[in-house]
């Protein structure tokens, strides 16, 4: 399997090669002209247009408001700035950027402790650099009444202890994101990020990799129906500790991995990303996690799509392709989706029956608490067929059980959002091509992740859940460096 796998790396090459060949027959020829003008009208679309244009993107003032002189007034009056003169801690990207590079490896309370960290540290430099202009946050709205319903959510929760901490960490990781976003001001600071983020991922799936080839690590009997796959025996969770939040952490690497080894110029940084992405690519296939091969599958669809839209004619020579180079285990597994015959299938769908029992009920309005304490103390009255949980194994669902249905509609918009400034940064077009793989990699790894999102309740780690946060910065950001830098060229 291993050797079948290290294969994959060269798909693209080859698809490349072979679409070169076809264009240059006359069905290739009019099939360019068919995609050119498709795009064109694609372009030209009113809805388009206007989806693509959203309001939070118009240029508004930043200048310090008057709270904040009067804090930066106390803070000099206390001699903190030169106490802290030339200290790490004015060095708010340092400590962005370790935590958010290092998330996979840390535990829990590491990534938390150094998020704060960053929090406070931003917080100082704000403080100690006065007149330091901050960049307006196009997020901002929709996380902040996330936030808020959240923070109710908890109060109104069935076990207000139990939903303490899961609130905590979530409001936490949510202000580190708008902390990161105004951190990570420069393409070179974004760039040198995503280089780590990618490193890091490659360290996690080699990990997994030596995992699998040496049965390190716990198994849970759960994790595989040993009646239909037999030949799988062990699944990687590298350390994620679940294959299924690897595959959904992995789902969001890939494809930066791959927006870094299609930009890189030299011929040792693309061997060096080459490598990361097929350790990646392998660790991902290790993992037997459907829900994160669906997701990835979709992700990539948007990537080629979005770097060039007539590739599209060649996802049913790739899906051939994939089907003879690709294991039998893996196919059996992946064709396996919806087979309710399936012990883990079955186990999900009576989940989600007393997940929507329990919420008509009443419980849509407001949820019934963040945490599994809260989940539990309700959802034993409905579960199916004495299926016990400690969540929905649904992003969106567990999102109403958490918080109700206006959190579930603000996490929407802020989707919604999200793709919008992407959007924006897209369709005006891109002169560098390194920032524009750096927006589709952000777009279509966002798009991999809520797509397994539906299969597995994706903030159940809470690494990921806080890397999840972070990308959603992180695209923000790539997509508003574009559209600064043409706001530049037009003034």
């Amino acid at each position: 399997m291993i050797q079948e796998s290290l294969i994959l790396g060269s798909i693209w090459f080859g698809l490349c090669k072979l679409w070169e060949a076809l264009r240059r027959s006359a069905p290739g020829r009019w099939f360019e002209k068919f995609c050119c003008r498709l795009g064109g009208l694609w372009r030209e679309s009113f809805l388009v247009n206007w989806f693509c244009s959203p309001g939070c993107l118009r240029p508004r003032s930043a200048t310090p408001g008057r709270a904040r002189r009067r804090f930066c007034e106390i803070y000099r009056r206390l001699h903190l700035d030169r106490l802290l003169e030339g200290s790490i801690f004015l060095h708010s990207f340092v400590w962005c950027a370790l935590v958010t590079a290092l998330a996979p490896l840390l535990p829990t309370i590491g990534v938390l402790a150094l998020s704060l960290v960053g929090i406070v540290s931003a917080l100082l430099l704000a403080l100690h650099e006065p007149e330091r202009a901050l960049r307006r946050n196009p997020l901002a709205l929709p996380l902040a009444a996330y936030a808020a319903l959240y923070l109710i959510g908890a109060l109104t929760s069935v076990d207000l202890r139990g939903s303490v901490w899961v609130t905590a960490v979530t409001l936490a990781f949510m202000l580190f994101s708008c902390v990161l976003f105004h951190a990570v001001d420069t393409r070179a600071r974004l760039d040198a990020l995503i280089a780590a983020m990618v490193t890091a991922g490659a360290a996690v799936s080699g990990y997994g990799i030596l995992q699998y080839l040496f049965g390190w690590g716990y198994q849970s009997a759960a994790w595989v129906d040993a009646d239909l796959f037999s030949s799988i025996s062990f699944r990687v969770g590298s350390t994620m500790e679940n294959p299924n939040m690897l595959g959904q952490y992995l789902t969001l690497m890939i494809p930066l991995g791959g927006a870094k080894l299609l930009s890189s110029k030299g011929t040792a940084r693309r061997l060096y990303y080459f490598a990361c992405c097929g350790v990646m690519c392998l660790c991902m296939i290790l993992t037997f996690s459907r829900g994160a091969w669906l997701g990835l599958m979709f992700a990539g669809i948007l990537f080629f799509v979005a770097l060039q839209p007539r590739l599209v004619a060649l996802l049913p020579i790739a899906a051939a392709v994939l089907y003879v180079l690709l294991p039998d285990t893996v196919i059996s597994r992946f064709t396996s989706i919806g087979d309710m015959k399936d012990r883990s299938t079955s186990y999900r769908v009576s989940i989600w029956m007393g997940t929507l029992a329990m919420l008509k009920d009443g419980y849509w309005l407001t949820g019934i608490g963040p945490g599994e304490a809260a989940f539990n103390t309700i959802y034993a009255f409905y579960s199916y067929e004495a299926s016990v949980a400690q969540h929905s194994h649904n992003l969106f669902l567990q999102i109403v059980c958490d918080a109700g249905i206006a959190a579930l509609l603000v996490f929407v918009w802020l989707v919604v959002r999200y793709y919008r400034v992407l959007g924006a940064a897209l369709l005006r077009g891109i002169a560098d091509q390194g920032q524009r793989l750096t927006c589709i990699a952000f777009a279509s790894g966002m798009l991999g992740f809520l797509v397994q999102a539906m299969t597995d309740y994706s903030f159940y780690n809470y690494r990921v859940m806080f890397l999840f946060w972070a990308y959603l910065a992180l695209g923000t950001i790539s997509a508003g460096i574009v559209n600064e830098a043409k706001t530049e060229v037009g003034a």
